[in-house]
């Protein structure tokens, strides 16, 4: 069993390593027709989203997936066709292309007749948005097979996908639940398993290079507020009486922290909002993070290559070494920021149901 994780771990280390290695040479390639090479664009390019899911590139053909663009214009109503009709960015379909510049690069815009470019109503199912919907139906697939095997099997040694699983189910239930929520730890058991699982699962996802992975969705802000919001959510309908009293009124501050000007409370309210919004750029920022040092070592080879050959391939063996480094780091960071964010959201629980007297003692 150790032997299999070990080969396990060394599979998404390489397999991130060939990602970066795909990415940066489809980036060299788009930027042979500009006066040098880019690390701006291809970072840019790996981590942001897309219309297409790219698989690789061989001489000059690019081998995509396209996906369906969904857009809405108040002149010509709703359009839908792949993304497949845009030729990889190049061309216009439909009166719509995709931006190569300004404040709407990467995007779909719609060419108006006087040749501006305005910004439809764009709810295309993207690469980030596929990706979605490939990690909901693994975490389907993965817990149904865990709990037919309980169901059948329930007094049996666990094996398979389910001997995997029921650690960090126990870890999550025990060392995170238990203790930030007790009493009524069961209640939020199963959003926590939820956002630990699709956090920690599409984090793995984004280190793999092949098809169903290489999408950055935990790096995607729109994603980490939507999780944040979901926590802040059910932290303010979980809160009781004393916890608004301690916010508001809050017992044993001295009355000229609170009057005439109540510094504490305005504080305090802050706070709320502040949490939810710690939580998502804490994920956010850390996975972008680790997306950006990994491929800035690897641009150190094109950087240098430009201005030496020699130079160049003398420092891709210590920008791979380093890649490869990073990209170990990756999976542990994938593992923590799930961990850490499903630990925060479970004390943001708790600290809603505290009563004063379990405060004071």
């Amino acid at each position: 069993m150790k032997f299999s994780r070990i080969l396990f771990l060394l599979f998404f280390a390489l397999m991130a390593t060939f990602s970066l290695s795909a990415s940066g040479e489809q980036a060299e390639s788009k930027n042979e027709a500009h006066s040098g090479f880019s690390p701006q664009k291809l970072i840019f390019h790996h981590i942001n989203d897309a219309y297409e899911w790219h698989i690789t590139t061989i001489g000059e053909t690019h081998v995509a997936i396209p996906l369906p663009v969904i857009v809405y214009s108040k002149q010509t109503g709703l359009h839908a066709f792949m993304s497949g009709n845009f030729h990889h960015g190049e061309e216009a379909y439909q009166g719509f292309k995709i931006a190569h510049e300004g404040k709407n690069e990467g995007k779909v815009v719609e060419i108006q007749p006087d040749g501006s470019e305005v910004r439809p109503v764009d709810i295309s199912i993207t690469k980030n948005v596929t990706s979605l919907f490939i990690s909901i139906v693994l975490l389907l697939v993965i817990f149904l097979s865990a709990s037919k095997r309980y169901k059948e099997n329930f007094a049996r040694a666990p094996k398979g996908i389910q001997s995997w699983v029921e650690p960090i189910i126990i870890f999550v239930r025990d060392d995170v639940a238990k203790a930030a929520i007790p009493g009524k730890y069961m209640t939020y058991l199963p959003y926590l398993l939820t956002i630990f699982f699709f956090i920690f699962l599409n984090n793995l996802l984004g280190l793999i290079p092949i098809f169903p992975g290489g999408a950055n969705l935990t790096g995607n802000i729109a994603i980490t507020m939507v999780l944040a919001l979901i926590t802040f959510v059910i932290t303010q309908f979980s809160s009781n009486k004393a916890y608004w009293t301690h916010i508001v009124n809050m017992p044993g501050v001295p009355w000229w922290l609170k009057f005439p000007i109540p510094l504490m409370p305005v504080i305090e309210i802050m706070g709320l909002f502040i949490k939810p919004f710690v939580l998502m750029i804490r994920l956010f920022a850390n996975i972008t993070a680790g997306h950006i040092v990994a491929l800035a070592f690897y641009c150190l080879i094109f950087v240098f290559g430009e201005k030496n050959i020699f130079a160049g391939y003398g420092v891709s063996v210590v920008s791979v070494a380093f890649t490869v480094f990073m990209a170990l780091i990756e999976l542990l960071v994938a593992f923590i920021q799930a961990y850490v964010f499903t630990l925060l959201s479970a004390m943001y629980f708790g600290m809603a149901m505290e009563s004063h007297e379990e405060h004071h003692e």
